[in-house]
């Protein structure tokens, strides 16, 4: 492998697509755009069809095939989902073992940047990683990054998880699984709920719940030194907000 780049990202694993009608295959069910894939990673997500999410992950062009970047925990999974949806197109799925590599320093020949947020610099696939060495949790909470099994869990409307600012989904491409849902809440719809960047007056765990004039309003998520993200009902956020005993404030 060489000289180590960046660190290594040992919780994501890698699906890999082959076959004539990969591009048209994915096209159908994931919230974005494949064809980005000509201008690098896409990030998308495969909802339910009642629009709920299931798992977000990163398509990476690889020549003759399709390579799907998702936490390791989600793989087996969306590999199932992924084949339930296959019936008689010419595509094949596997899991295949690719290193993953990431990081904010000199990216290395064929690195990808991330396409969430300047701030998330580069991934590399086939490159071996070393130690972790970034912070991560606290760019995703200054940026608002949603992460995989915290923020992002089988009750997220991805909407409300910022999928739109971070170029996870495409309104112009056509339908895909639980679009219909999508398209209602972006459209006909004001959001109600959704993560927010808090402030915290004192130190709160992750998973606290957070009370606004006593009454429930959401729940903290990462927190990342004196702020945090946290999923909020909107119409509750305001000067009472408190979690733990500690009061909270819109960043």
């Amino acid at each position: 492998m060489g000289k180590q780049m960046g660190e290594a990202a040992n919780d994501r694993s890698i699906l890999r697509i082959t076959g004539a009608d990969r591009v048209g295959f994915l096209q159908g069910l994931v919230s974005n755009d494949v064809n980005g894939l000509s201008g690098g990673l896409v990030y998308a997500a495969l909802l339910t069809p009642q629009g709920k999410y299931l798992a977000d992950f990163f398509l990476v062009p690889d020549d003759d095939a399709v390579l799907i970047d998702v936490h390791r925990d989600l793989a087996e999974g969306l590999l199932r989902r992924l084949t339930m949806y296959k019936l008689r197109a010419a595509v094949q799925i596997e899991l295949v073992d690719i290193p993953v590599s990431r990081g904010l320093d000199t990216p290395p020949e064929g690195a990808f940047a991330d396409p969430r947020h300047p701030a998330l610099g580069w991934r590399a696939y086939g490159v071996k990683g070393g130690a972790a060495k970034v912070d991560w949790d606290a760019i995703r909470v200054e940026h608002l990054i949603p992460e995989t099994g915290i923020e992002l869990h089988e009750d997220s409307y991805i909407l409300e998880c910022g999928f739109e600012r971070l170029h996870g989904v495409d309104f112009r491409k056509g339908c895909f699984v639980g679009q219909e849902i999508v398209a209602r809440m972006k459209h006909k719809t004001e959001l109600r709920k959704g993560l927010v960047h808090v402030l915290l007056n004192g130190p709160v765990a992750s998973g606290a719940e957070i009370t606004s004039g006593g009454k429930p309003a959401g729940v903290v998520h990462t927190v990342a030194g004196t702020a945090a993200i946290a999923y909020l009902r909107l119409d509750r956020a305001g000067p009472e907000m408190e979690a733990g005993g500690v009061k909270l404030a819109l960043a």
